[in-house]
């Protein structure tokens, strides 16, 4: 009788397999993925002038703040001067890749400008 009371006295085991609960969330982020991988480069394509200019924006913000946080931190007696240099290091890298982006436009109507030149 006791051997029947231990085995009663446990949780309940489903004899059939559920789906998880988890799968629709995992669905709904699998399928955002994918509308965000193809969607990105169609905007770019779209907006590639805002997207440079912001990028240069962002930059231009982020090397003075991280400057004044690296001097603010200096007197606080090092408290977050990290991030503040990840800040300085963030801007100028945007700035750097903006000024790419800004020379490949450039590079690009000069060639489709000498390209339609010859043709003609």
């Amino acid at each position: 009788m006791a051997s029947s009371a231990r085995q009663t006295a446990g949780p309940a085991v489903r004899s059939r397999n559920t789906p998880a609960r988890v799968a629709a969330w995992a669905a709904a982020m699998g399928v955002a993925l994918i509308v965000a991988i193809v969607a990105t480069p169609l905007l770019w394509l779209g907006f590639a002038g805002y997207y440079t200019a912001f990028m240069f924006l962002c930059g231009f913000v982020a090397v003075p703040a991280g400057h004044l946080g690296r001097r603010r931190g200096k007197r606080l007696g090092g408290q977050d001067r990290g991030i503040a240099l990840l800040a300085i290091v963030t801007g100028w890298l945007l700035i750097l890749c903006a000024s790419v982006l800004v020379l490949a436009y450039v590079g690009l109507v000069a060639g489709v400008a000498v390209l339609s030149d010859s043709v003609s």
